[in-house]
């Protein structure tokens, strides 16, 4: 029963079935947690802040959340997790406090109107950094980023762009993409309009991180804040970093 550290779609079937097993086993054992260090199954039980004592867990059988563990020992793995941090709508401005609130995260997220390529600069050497170029954005951004970016996030499909509209409301590019391939995760921005809602026709959810900029419409800057762990969304949160036009 192992975990692995890698891409592609082998892995992503080990990993499932690494993680059907954990289940079984801790059912089995009547224990609610299972532990997994660098990728290895290193003990089933409870876990506590004092100590990596295990003690039984008669009242769930269930594996636990990774939030339960997680806090206390953010360096055992335990099944398959991924924090991220997603911006959108930056046109050449960095607000300082998206780096103290990023700092956490795995991964950050950029849905476009990138501005300078300053920016770009300064995300990637902060943290590893995905980005769609927006309709601001000039040549030397759109040679760097594509218009559209699908991949895998552990194990949940992401489909990210700028302008993409939302549901009941997408334009016609999205739409038919939507109708061929899915996502389990739709992200776009242009509109400088937070939104976190689910389309229940493409069975996928669909976020707009707003804008964290200082130029556009929007009354106050937000960025997201949220976890990946088997391919499900979990901590969400949504931050204001302040009104518009003020540092």
């Amino acid at each position: 029963m192992k975990f692995v550290n890698r891409s592609g779609g082998q892995a992503k079937r080990e990993n499932r079935k690494a993680g059907r097993e954990a289940q079984n086993y801790a059912r089995l054992t009547g224990y609610s947690v299972v532990l997994f260090i660098r990728g290895e199954l290193k003990s089933v039980g409870r876990f506590t802040k004092r100590s990596l004592a295990l003690q039984k867990d008669t009242r769930d059988n269930n594996l636990v959340s990774t939030i339960q563990i997680r806090y206390f020992y953010p360096q055992i793995i335990n099944y398959i997790m991924k924090k991220i941090g997603l911006l959108s709508d930056t046109h050449s401005h960095l607000d300082p406090k998206i780096f103290d609130y990023f700092k956490d995260c795995d991964e950050i997220w950029h849905a476009g109107d990138i501005g300078q390529f300053e920016v770009v600069e300064k995300l990637e050497a902060f943290k590893p950094l995905k980005a769609v170029y927006g309709n601001i954005d000039d040549a030397k951004m759109r040679a760097e980023f594509p218009l559209d970016l699908r991949w895998d996030c552990e194990g949940m499909e992401v489909w990210m762009t700028h302008i993409g509209g939302y549901p009941g409301r997408y334009n016609k590019r999205v739409r038919e993409g939507l109708k061929t391939n899915p996502p389990n995760l739709f992200i776009c921005g242009h509109s400088h309009i937070l939104k976190i809602m689910p389309d229940h026709k493409h069975d996928l959810l669909h976020i707009n991180p707003g804008a964290c900029g200082v130029h556009g419409f929007h009354k106050v800057k937000t960025i997201i804040r949220f976890s990946v762990v088997d391919a499900k969304i979990e901590d969400l949160e949504v931050i204001e970093l302040g009104v518009r036009g003020r540092i």
